[in-house]
């Protein structure tokens, strides 16, 4: 399922011999939320690498055009699509991730396949037991209608105001959303929403492994959609690994949007900073 766009990226990356740097998106976004944040770490000296879940489009207009390649992604499906990407490349890498993409990196670094990782505002897995109001709001445009498991929802513009762009101008807010915003798949809220009283659930991350490498943890102070008590509690169950550094730190007065909005290079630079100090 990967696109030749990835494996050209892939094979330029085994050609230059730098440490590669993994970004994965979440829901309602696409890579190219990733584009600024790439050439900052290819300035820094490293390898970035931006793949799309399964079926992404490759633009916002062709995405909110075509909704429907959105719907039919799991939790699972998508840890093991970037699992696969990664298995290909010669050196392990940094990963980072935003949101889901934040539960993916920490699902592939239970896996023992990154050398570092970032995961920013991170989606819970199971074990992680806060489910604060502002969280379930933010859900609620995709768990208020069951029907939306098998479906891909976009967000209204005030969906988007409350769960993402709730901490920068009504200006930027609306730069953002048609900037960025792409309907997303139901199943991965759903799956998250009922991981902690299902035991088959895919929504988990193996946090004891002596493999998992390095992991930070960036909480945006204002968050509604992953606020301080869900990113807090993930930090409390890695930080129970005794073979890995953990650590967790928040960025005043941001939003979920914090890896897009105007203030994203403050995000990028903490996330740097610390892949520089565990991964050359």
């Amino acid at each position: 399922m990967s696109t030749p766009h990835d494996l050209e990226q892939i094979d330029r990356i085994n050609a230059g011999g730098r440490t590669p740097v993994v970004f994965v998106h979440g829901l309602w976004l696409l890579p190219s939320s990733w584009d600024r944040w790439a050439t900052v770490f290819e300035a820094a000296g490293y390898a970035p690498l931006t793949p799309g879940w399964p079926d992404d489009p490759d633009t916002v207009a062709e995405a909110n055009a075509h909704p429907e390649v959105f719907a039919g992604k799991s939790v699972g499906q998508v840890a093991d699509h970037f699992a696969g990407l990664v298995g290909r490349l010669e050196r392990k890498p940094v990963v980072i991730g935003h949101s889901f993409g934040g539960l993916i990196t920490q699902m592939i670094a239970g896996r023992g396949l990154s050398a570092a990782s970032v995961a920013i505002d991170p989606a819970p897995f199971r074990g992680v037991l806060p489910l604060p109001f502002s969280s379930l709001r933010a859900a609620s445009a995709v768990l208020g209608n069951p029907a939306n498991y098998h479906r891909a929802v976009p967000l209204t513009y005030e969906q988007f105001r409350y769960s993402f762009a709730n901490a920068v101008s009504e200006e930027e807010a609306k730069e953002l959303y048609a900037q960025f915003a792409v309907p997303a798949p139901g199943e991965p809220l759903f799956q998250a929403a009922v991981a902690n009283i299902n035991p088959w659930t895919e929504v988990k991350v193996d946090t004891r492994t002596p493999e998992r490498g390095p992991l930070l943890i960036i909480s945006g102070e204002k968050d509604h959609t992953v606020p301080w008590a869900i990113a807090d509690a993930s930090y409390k169950k890695q930080a129970r690994n005794e073979h890995a550094v953990t650590e967790i730190t928040e960025i005043k007065g941001r939003g979920h949007a914090l890896t897009i909005d105007s203030g994203w290079r403050e995000v990028a630079d903490t996330a740097l900073a610390f892949v520089r100090r565990f991964a050359g």
